[in-house]
């Protein structure tokens, strides 16, 4: 009697964790929607966020119509965009946020010692999220408003999450997306791209010289957590007919003093960290 060869074994199902077994696979592409729609302030079409989540165009359609009925999102003639409703609720998430309350009298003290534009930054998947702004008593600024989510690799926040948080995962997260030139000066390969953070991370601080719009100029330092991780970065952003290379020492200077000084309120000692 011929034998019978053995059947293959069955692999076995990724185990979830607790967590996951209670995810709810809608609410999530909801959330990832949400966060895809951050990214592209001129709006997106169903499909096109379909085809960037890879998920189906109707089960997209139906998403979007619930957000919109909630005002989380909204219908225009591009497709589809944040909706009004986000705006209480990041006001509220920001009102609570503990770094931000700490950081605005300091933001305060940062513009009156450089007569520009100060912000604090914390560090959302990979952007790097606008906390807080003190603007400038300048007409002309350039600055980001709170709730905008900058670039990694040509904001002078962004470079500091990348030379502090992101050391390890250069390669693969500029694998995973190819940096966008904003303008002639943007840093867009690996290799410059690293170079660059390891400066930011020997001189204490990450300049932006005009790669995210042109003829401006931002500088930013690291804020440390009691536990000596990066959580988030203090910033100034000015025209460059005013903030000039030969000041860039001088702003160095007075940025690295006010994100010293967010730092100890977060508990971080650098003597011992």
């Amino acid at each position: 009697m011929p034998s019978v060869p053995p059947s293959p074994a069955r692999r076995a199902p990724p185990v979830k964790s607790a967590a996951e077994r209670y995810v709810i696979p809608n609410l999530r592409n909801a959330c990832r929607i949400l966060k895809l729609l951050g990214r592209h302030p001129d709006g997106l079409k169903a499909a096109e966020l379909a085809r960037e989540l890879r998920i189906p165009v109707t089960t997209t359609l139906r998403i979007m119509t619930t957000l919109s009925l909630e005002g989380l999102a909204r219908r225009t003639g591009r497709g589809f965009e944040l909706g009004p409703g986000l705006i209480q609720l990041g006001n509220a998430a920001l009102a609570g946020t503990e770094i931000r309350e700490l950081a605005q009298p300091l933001l305060q003290q940062l513009t009156g010692a450089t007569d520009e534009t100060s912000h604090l930054a914390i560090p959302c998947d990979d952007r790097a999220l606008i906390l807080a702004v003190q603007d400038s008593p300048h007409p002309l600024r350039a600055a980001s408003r709170p709730g905008f989510l900058a670039e990694l690799h040509c904001s002078a926040t962004g470079k500091v999450f990348l030379a502090y948080l992101h050391r390890d995962r250069l390669a693969e997260m500029v694998g995973q997306a190819a940096p966008v030139a904003r303008t002639p000066q943007t840093l867009t390969t690996l290799g410059a791209i690293r170079k660059e953070a390891e400066l930011t991370r020997q001189r204490g601080y990450s300049l932006d010289n005009e790669e995210f719009n042109p003829g401006v100029r931002c500088l930013a330092a690291p804020v440390f957590a009691a536990d000596g991780t990066v959580a988030a970065a203090v910033g100034i952003t000015a025209a460059t007919l005013r903030f000039t290379k030969d000041r860039i020492p001088e702003m160095a200077r007075k940025v690295r003093t006010v994100a010293g000084e967010l730092s100890r309120l977060l508990g971080y000692n650098a003597g011992h960290a």
